[in-house]
């Protein structure tokens, strides 16, 4: 089933729109989760440790907006937490650090 399916065609999640640095863990609640669509499935094995949206989205193949539907819906169900990134200690409100996003490329580099 195409993951576009799964998100009934959303590419925009329903609550707070997440930034890409942002990154995922499980909760308690994730270990309930075995009835869970396949998608979900691998998105929860993949918060076994904190992992970034776009470590999800290259994971799944599918473009980063997909990958912010799936994990808001995952949080809402209580499955994962989001850690967003703070913001930037210059008063620019600027985007990550050198450090997060060079970790974001080693991810992805990994996959």
């Amino acid at each position: 089933m195409p993951v576009f399916a799964v998100t009934g065609g959303r590419t925009r999640s329903t609550g707070t729109d997440l930034p890409i640095e942002s990154l995922v863990t499980l909760t308690e609640q994730a270990s309930l989760g075995g009835d869970l669509q396949m998608e979900y499935r691998i998105i929860v094995q993949l918060a076994a440790r904190p992992v970034s949206l776009m470590e999800i989205g290259a994971a799944l193949r599918v473009p980063v907006g997909v990958a912010r539907v799936l994990v808001s819906d995952l949080a809402e169900a209580g499955y994962l937490e989001v850690h967003a990134p703070q913001a930037a200690a210059d008063g620019t409100g600027g985007g990550p650090g050198p450090a997060i996003l060079e970790r974001l490329l080693e991810g992805l580099r990994a996959r």
